[in-house]
């Protein structure tokens, strides 16, 4: 039978039982400890016999040792009026005074009990019971001379009254390894009533002062040892001498002059508010540093401590091929300032953006990001993330943009809806990087174009021939992007991969509501743009209309794993057939411009056909397997059965043959 002990008779039971509580862990403790830092840790045993929880409670019972349920009351127990939850806190100060008795190993951690007790403490005395006569002086020596287990014998057959069963039953509930053993050296029951002496009553104490030179020369020590800290912390926050606060960086792991000023906050870089208007370069090294917090060298000096040496506390991510290691020298500034419930710092090393972020109080949660930014034109350097709240997204626009507005690529009649600019940054917009739903896609639409040869006609190194297609000397260029969930948002385009355009006319747009539920599938990709292509269109079977088939190729930052899509679009609404699906392929880009691809289509009439398209460079189409057929053209239509198994090629002007996209 068992009964259960909560927390709150446990507790009672401490209370009530303290002085027998302690003077039993007295008597078990080992006297090498000396007579004060018993008499300490007897009162920190007893007073740790109250679990924490009923967490504590399965713990103890899992160890056997009845936290939670304990015996019900025994013989033996008259004394305490049989409380179930006394015999609960006995059990558990038996066991921790055992635990407190056993020797330390070189290479075990110590237990909790082992330890000096962290409480009760005293300081400038030292305490010890009062003392007994020559008796109690003998009982003392002899009970050094017992185990531990067999002190705690002597202790709950002298004391606690119990029978042998009960005394060995309760040893080996606290963890004796031999109880017979144990009860075997306390021999006879000569000396019990010695127990009540004030020579092993450790609540009724006598104090003196401990060593008083000794003491001292302690304190003198210690006050050298906190002026020096304190010194040594001031000689490190000197300008030139040290780093002064970092924050949530970890502690500096070398020091060296190239470093030191990479990492210096005086060393910033910052572009002029009218210099990307003269400037060649149409990338990132064109912005101007903005933000109300510019001027703060302290936030500066921890968001480049933390980039150089995140801690353990950072949360820190970066996109696919991103090293995240320090700048190479001191990085420029792009934005420093306070944005909805953080601070932000935006840098930029040639390399990589690095959006720093921590609390408006503290640095307690401070976040780190990085992202790919090399080779960055008008294009697609026109826009950054600032901060991500409740599923809305504020980004930091390019200095020449001029207006910013919403649209909802799933509805391509509907007007974008204008969005608010304030120092460059925008108001707040739903982002659909985590949307599961694809009821809605928005996208930002960013109008405006650099005054430099780029918009004139003249690209620069690295601008993208869409950048600059139709742009005249002064004209505004309205561009297309969307969030994926990155640092910098992907631009959308349109147009075959030697010529891609601005997603502006309503075909575009028409295409784009029936692609952008697929854009998931390239998301956190390290994705810098995303060009649909129509590369042809198809008569359906039957009178079943015209059907387009679309390449969609996301192009990433690194130059590297870029994601195909091949997708049939039927007439009517809705997202089309996704048919195809490949990385790091050169297919449906600049390199080569062509693609391949079937579908297993069922007609309103409910027959079925294998439908497969290519691009212009496709002479023949030809399908095997369960279905044989060719067609001259880039097109074919079979009739085939559900579920038929296929094969499909095609034969190139030059002759060579090119299989499907799987």
């Amino acid at each position: 039978m068992t009964a259960a002990v909560g927390v709150e008779r446990a507790e009672a039971a401490i209370v009530e039982h303290y002085p027998r509580l302690v003077r039993m862990a007295y008597l078990v403790l080992p006297p090498s400890l000396g007579r004060h830092r018993r008499v300490l840790t007897a009162h920190a045993l007893a007073q740790r016999a109250l679990p924490r929880s009923s967490r504590t409670a399965a713990r103890s019972r899992a160890r056997g040792s009845g936290a939670g349920t304990v015996p019900a009351p025994r013989a033996g127990l008259d004394r305490v009026g049989g409380d179930a939850g006394y015999a609960y806190v006995r059990l558990r100060v038996l066991r921790a005074a055992l635990e407190a008795g056993l020797p330390l190993r070189r290479l075990a951690l110590p237990r909790r009990a082992q330890l000096p007790p962290l409480l009760p403490q005293v300081r400038g005395l030292r305490l010890f019971p009062r003392a007994g006569g020559a008796d109690e002086l003998a009982l003392d020596q002899w009970l050094a001379s017992l185990t531990g287990g067999g002190r705690a014998a002597f202790v709950l057959r002298a004391m606690e009254r119990l029978p042998e069963p009960e005394v060995l039953r309760l040893l080996a509930e606290a963890g004796v390894a031999d109880p017979a053993e144990a009860l075997a050296q306390v021999g006879e029951p000569e000396s019990d009533a010695l127990l009540d002496s004030p020579e092993f009553d450790p609540c009724v104490l006598q104090a003196r002062p401990t060593d008083l030179m000794r003491r001292r020369q302690h304190a003198r020590a210690w006050l050298a040892a906190a002026a020096a800290a304190a010194v040594a912390g001031t000689l490190l926050a000197l300008p030139g001498g040290g780093w002064g606060a970092d924050g949530a960086a970890a502690p500096p792991y070398a020091r060296n002059a190239a470093a030191e000023q990479a990492l210096d906050p005086a060393r910033v870089t910052l572009a002029g508010a009218a210099d990307w208007r003269a400037s060649t370069r149409t990338d990132f090294s064109a912005w101007p540093a903005r933000g109300d917090r510019t001027g703060d060298h302290g936030l500066l000096r921890r968001a480049l401590a933390v980039w150089a040496r995140p801690g353990s506390s950072v949360q820190a991510s970066a996109t696919p091929g991103t090293p995240s290691g320090p700048p190479m020298g001191p990085p420029q500034l792009l934005f420093a300032g306070a944005v909805d419930q953080a601070v932000v710092v935006l840098l930029y090393d040639g390399l990589r953006i690095a959006r720093y972020a921590e609390p408006r109080e503290g640095t307690a949660g401070a976040a780190l990001d990085f992202a790919r930014a090399d080779g960055a034109s008008a294009a697609t350097a026109s826009a950054v993330v600032l901060s991500r709240v409740d599923g809305n997204v504020r980004y930091l626009t390019a200095p020449w943009v001029r207006e910013a507005a919403v649209r909802d690529l799933l509805r391509p009649d509907a007007a974008a809806v204008p969005l608010r600019l304030a120092g460059g940054v925008t108001a707040p917009v739903a982002s659909p990087a985590l949307d599961r739903s694809c009821a809605s896609w928005n996208a930002l639409v960013l109008t405006g174009a650099p005054d430099s040869a780029e918009a004139s006609g003249s690209p620069s190194a690295g601008a993208s021939a869409g950048a600059s297609a139709g742009a005249s000397a002064g004209a505004d260029a309205t561009r297309l992007v969307t969030d994926l969930g990155e640092l910098i948002p992907a631009r959308l385009t349109a147009g075959s991969p030697g010529a891609p355009h601005d997603v502006a006319r309503a075909a575009d747009l028409d295409r784009w509501a029936k692609t952008a539920c697929l854009l998931p599938a390239v998301r956190s990709h390290g994705v810098r743009s995303v060009n649909s292509w129509t590369y042809a269109h198809q008569p359906l079977p039957e009178a079943g209309g015209t059907a387009a088939w679309v390449c969609t190729r996301a192009e990433t930052w690194r130059g590297g794993q870029e994601r195909v899509l091949a997708q049939f679009q039927a007439p009517g609404p809705g997202t089309g057939a996704l048919v195809a699906r490949a990385e790091g392929v050169p297919e449906c880009g600049a390199r080569a411009p062509r693609v391949l691809a079937g579908v297993l289509w069922k007609s309103g009439a409910g027959h079925w056909y294998v439908l497969a398209a290519g691009s212009r460079q496709f002479t023949s189409v030809t399908v095997g397997g369960a279905v044989h057929g060719t067609s001259a053209g880039n097109r074919l239509a079979v009739p085939a059965r559900a579920g038929a198994q296929v094969e499909l090629s095609g034969r190139l002007a030059d002759g060579s043959r090119s299989g499907v996209l799987r």
